[in-house]
């Protein structure tokens, strides 16, 4: 198969014409800062014991997306809720996940603790560019977020002639603390690669996984050197019924491949598919039932409000590990610090 190179020219709009358009779509939004339904306690002595609240954090990090319908279930399989009680309590299993998340939380604590800004890094092709636009509509600076554009289009984990992700990102980073990484690839992963010994790898074969897979692993591995919370955004359905096919393949693989390292998978199929599971340009906005475009005229991308609705539910969860990591630090958040004044 030849290879895919996407490009979004027309998916996104100019720098300059994004705050017209923004305003736009905030008329459609109650509010870019909204906050889900659950909430940690207020009370600082009801979180003192950082294991039980990160306990709280893997569980709801293994949720469903709260922009998914109930009956739309996920085709992914993902890790059941976790519920810590006690250190002492953990099997293997959980004992690991609560590492791997308690050095992440530490570490935006300590950002929040030092009054730092939240640093957000976004990672991906021309789909993770959509996914940092949405990001960063959605945890604005004046709430005290910075989200960082890491991603480049037609780049991916096949396409290392071209640029080696691994090394952009290496070098992108530097010696910098990250607080949270949101990666999205795999629209242009669809295809065979060479590997390093300058074997051909057939898409999906045993070499292609062993060697793709190892590059998502130690991508992933990076991320948490910089003390990242890492998340991984998928791919919704495709308009054109063969690279729909092919994309959900990658999609699948990355979706298990990262769960076994603990890091949420983001399903967006039930997000922005019909009520059948497929494909749908357009769909009805859950606030107003407004029936809303939600992809690009591509059939691969989303439009501005198909982006805002795939983003919301991580806006949303990266909302209360840092509503959390205030409480703990002893902090306002600076909206409401603003609000006071």
């Amino acid at each position: 198969m030849s290879a895919v190179s996407l490009d979004q020219k027309e998916v996104l709009p100019p720098f300059g014409k994004q705050s017209i358009l923004l305003s736009a779509v905030d008329a459609e939004l109650d509010s870019p800062i909204e906050r889900g339904s659950w909430r940690l306690l207020a009370d600082r002595s009801a979180v003192l014991l950082l294991g039980t609240l990160v306990g709280a954090a893997i569980g709801w990090a293994f949720q469903a997306s709260p922009g998914a319908s109930a009956s739309a279930a996920s085709t992914t399989s993902m890790p059941v809720p976790i519920s810590i009680a006690s250190p002492q309590t953990t099997g293997p299993g959980e004992a690991a996940l609560l590492r791997q998340y308690a050095d992440p939380f530490q570490q935006l604590e300590k950002t929040i603790a030092a009054g730092g800004r939240i640093r957000v890094g976004v990672f991906g092709d021309s789909f993770g560019d959509g996914v940092w636009w949405g990001m960063a509509h959605q945890l604005p600076s004046k709430a005290g977020f910075d989200v960082v554009k890491f991603s480049q289009p037609a780049t991916g984990f096949t396409r290392y002639k071209s640029l080696n992700v691994e090394t952009r990102a290496a070098e992108q980073l530097g010696d910098s603390p990250l607080d949270i990484a949101i990666i999205s690839f795999g629209a242009n992963d669809a295809q065979g690669i060479i590997t390093p010994e300058g074997k051909y790898a057939k898409f999906m074969g045993p070499l292609w996984q062993q060697e793709v897979g190892g590059r998502v692993d130690r991508f992933v591995a990076l991320m948490r050197r910089h003390h990242a919370m890492v998340y991984w955004v998928g791919l919704p359905r495709m308009a054109k019924e063969s690279f729909d096919s092919e994309a959900m393949a990658v999609n699948d693989f990355y979706a298990a491949r990262v769960t076994k390292l603990g890091v949420p998978f983001i399903d967006t199929r039930p997000i922005v598919s019909d009520a059948n599971g497929q494909f749908a340009a357009y769909l009805d906005d859950p606030k107003t039932g407004k029936r809303t475009l939600m992809r690009a005229p591509d059939g691969i991308h989303m439009s501005m409000p198909g982006y805002l609705r795939i983003t919301r539910g991580l806006a949303d969860r990266i909302r209360t590990y840092t509503d959390a990591a205030r409480t703990v630090a002893g902090t306002a958040t600076p909206a409401a610090t603003a609000t006071a004044s």
